[in-house]
């Protein structure tokens, strides 16, 4: 029954209840919103605020951090570490005494970077149990094939707590894992585990080039606590769950990678380069997909993202090493002159 034609409001007789259906909001309706919409605000905020403080919690828990590993990445996490928390200690874990001095004397890394101070709440042992005390935080950047029987020695030294954020990229050749799984296997429990990778050079992180990167964790905090850690006004840290899309694609753009530096060593032209790239790409997308893999990370910096910088430019190991083997050099020739 219409009550009011002009106004659009009738009256619903099975629930004796008046309906507007003029699309235009009374009085009492805009009331009710504003009501709505200010308690939505309320709860919005003292949300956001006991997340801030769970953050809060999270981040002035951390006073320690061990990179492990004093490679080219290691050695650049550790200094954007000591650069944006300069009030954390740093704590590097390698395999050579007088790298490890030089690192904590001298503030140089003697075998990569020597043309960098690092700053100087970064230091260095060849000591797992001194590197790991009182530490709260793992940067992992031991390369893959050797992680296994690395983790395999600090099972009861690392805290099964510890958050461990793996730079390293790859898969296990024998197992076919990606890191995610070596570290589960080796430690023989599960681990806080987070995977960061993306676009990015070693060099141009310790020049302080802007650099973006993508950081992936099954765990609710550990991606926003590494964020916290790293991102600075020259690095940005994405987030992501994907850890899957992120760790499959930071393995398989090396081979691509290897296959762009031979067809350069070749001379083969643009051509087979565009050909071969892109290729690569959709073929990485598929098996990334067939995994679990989300295809928006396949495309972004961990995927598409990394596979330009590591086919493109010289400075990438892996492409490099593909220009060599293509310009008739031996494998076992250029095995032993690459330095990681």
């Amino acid at each position: 029954t219409v009550v009011d034609g002009e106004s659009g409001i009738v009256e619903d007789a099975a629930s004796d209840k008046t309906v507007n259906v003029t699309g235009v909001l009374t009085d009492d309706e805009r009331v009710s919103v504003q009501t709505a919409w200010d308690k939505l605000l309320r709860w919005s905020r003292i949300s956001f605020g006991r997340e801030q403080k769970r953050e809060a919690a999270l981040v002035e828990s951390i006073h320690k951090v061990t990179v492990f590993g004093g490679g080219s990445f290691g050695t650049a996490m550790a200094t954007v570490i000591a650069r944006n928390k300069p009030e954390i200690a740093v704590v590097m874990l390698v395999r050579d005494e007088k790298l490890a001095a030089s690192i904590t004397a001298e503030h140089t890394n003697t075998r990569y970077f020597q043309e960098f101070d690092l700053p100087h709440n970064i230091t260095a042992t060849t000591n797992s149990a001194e590197a790991l005390a009182d530490s709260d935080f793992v940067i992992h950047a031991v390369p893959v094939q050797h992680s296994r029987a690395f983790l395999s020695q600090l099972r009861d030294q690392l805290p099964a707590t510890m958050p461990l954020v793996s730079v390293s990229k790859g898969l296990e050749i024998g197992t076919g894992e990606m890191m995610s799984e070596v570290v589960v296997s080796s430690l023989q429990r599960p681990q806080p585990f987070a995977c960061l990778s993306g676009p990015s050079f070693a060099v141009e992180m310790m020049q302080g080039n802007p650099t973006a990167l993508v950081v992936a964790s099954e765990d609710l905090d550990l991606p926003r606590l590494t964020q916290w850690l790293i991102a600075s006004p020259d690095l940005r840290v994405n987030t992501s769950h994907d850890v899957v899309g992120v760790e499959i694609a930071g393995a398989l753009k090396n081979v691509l990678a290897i296959a762009a530096g031979i067809v350069e060593g070749l001379d083969l032209g643009h051509n087979a380069m565009a050909a071969l790239v892109s290729q690569g790409c959709s073929e990485i997308r598929w098996l990334g997909e067939k995994m679990g893999a989300s295809p928006a990370t396949l495309s972004g910096l961990s995927g598409v993202g990394d596979i330009m910088l590591t086919c493109f430019v010289n400075l990438s190991r892996n492409r490099t090493v593909g220009v060599r083997l293509g310009s008739g050099e031996k494998v076992e020739d250029v095995m032993s002159t690459t330095s990681q």
